[in-house]
């Protein structure tokens, strides 16, 4: 018992740890969007909107992903039996965990993730710079996250109404794996996982897999920059690999006892996939995306002679300094004259990837943007 309580409050404090750990990188990337769209703004460079455009969902995506870290630490055993005393405080945690972060969190996440991934496939005439965009997309999540947590409620109910009335041992069986949020052990309340929420979430998973497998193979199709493609392969082996194994984690998370060792490191590893999967996702849709964007806005300060940079920011600093001297950018002509290759003309389903900057779609999009890695 000393031993399988030290275990479980040292997954506690990990879990705690590396939950702050994301949100101060999520905080971060909040900060440079912010600073960024300011910075556009300010300075008038319109063109470069192209790139933060969907800025208000990278935003979301980040509170969403701390409103799943806060639920993965309210959840945790050794910190909510000490908040609270009533155990039925503490079974209304546990409902509100399966709720939150598997009715909510979770779904909203990857689809969002998925939005981003595939504005970067959009042309700029549809509007992925505009705030139209940001609101719809944000729309559609909670529109297809709106079923998911339908069904997570009535699991709950379900589980609910087997704990309040007169049962048998099959049913008290029926609800311990498929509908039951929490358990007694030793006094305390821990939280599970119903086998029917895992479920559900799996056959989510499985259709997100699909969908984000499908837009990331267009993407490598267009995308030669180098460090790019090695950006979306880890996002795309990130997702297939990771989410299966924690819809997996979690489905056999209701075999052990509650509370158990064993219990604990099956869903402390569940948890570590899906948050090394959030990262991932957040550091190839935000991070990288606007920390390579303020890179054109110290190159376009410092000039363009002599720049060791790769196509990307050789013609991205001169569409700030153009713009700077009041001058109109470089048309196709021009630009295929400097011989750049990231900015070949290119029709990509009728749209021509080489008038400007802000119009690039080979490689560069406005949920994506280039690496520098060439």
């Amino acid at each position: 018992m000393p031993l399988q309580s030290l275990a479980t409050d040292a997954f506690g404090v990990l879990t705690i740890s590396l939950v702050f750990l994301t949100a101060t990188l999520g905080l971060l990337c909040i900060f440079h969007s912010l600073y960024f769209q300011f910075w556009i703004s300010r300075r008038h460079y319109l063109q470069l909107r192209y790139f933060n455009g969907p800025w208000v969902s990278r935003i979301i995506l980040i509170l969403v992903s701390i409103w799943w870290g806060f639920g993965e630490i309210v959840r945790l055993r050794f910190l909510h039996t000490r908040l609270f005393s009533s155990q039925a405080w503490q079974r209304s945690i546990c409902k509100f965990y399966i709720l939150s972060n598997l009715g909510f969190a979770e779904p909203s996440m990857f689809l969002i993730l998925s939005f981003l991934l595939h504005a970067s496939l959009q042309k700029r005439e549809s509007g992925t710079l505009s705030r139209r965009w940001n609101r719809k997309s944000l729309a559609y999540v909670l529109l297809f996250c709106f079923p998911i947590f339908i069904m997570q409620i009535a699991i709950i109910l379900v589980g609910a109404g087997f704990s309040n009335e007169e049962q048998s041992d099959k049913k008290i069986s029926i609800s311990k794996f498929f509908t039951c949020a929490s358990s007694l052990t030793d006094g305390d309340t821990v939280c599970k996982y119903p086998l029917l929420s895992t479920i559900i979430l799996a056959g989510f998973y499985a259709l997100l897999i699909c969908y984000v497998t499908y837009v990331g193979a267009q993407i490598l199709s267009l995308v030669i920059n180098k460090g790019l493609r090695r950006r979306i392969y880890v996002l795309i082996a990130s997702v297939i690999l990771l989410l299966p194994l924690r819809a997996l984690l979690l489905g056999f998370s209701v075999l052990p006892s509650p509370g158990s060792l064993l219990y604990e490191a099956s869903v402390f590893l569940s948890f570590l996939m899906l948050l090394f999967c959030t990262t991932v996702g957040i550091c190839t849709l935000v991070f990288f995306p606007v920390s390579d964007s303020l890179a054109l806005r110290d190159i376009g300060h410092a000039g363009i002679r002599g720049m060791p940079y790769d196509d990307y920011y050789h013609d991205g600093a001169l569409l700030i300094v153009n713009q700077s001297d009041q001058r109109p950018s470089r048309n196709s002509d021009e630009s295929a004259k400097s011989g750049s290759t990231s900015f070949c003309s290119i029709n990509l389903g009728g749209f021509a990837a080489s008038e400007d900057i802000s119009e690039a779609r080979l490689s560069h999009g406005p949920a994506i943007i280039p690496s520098s890695v060439s």
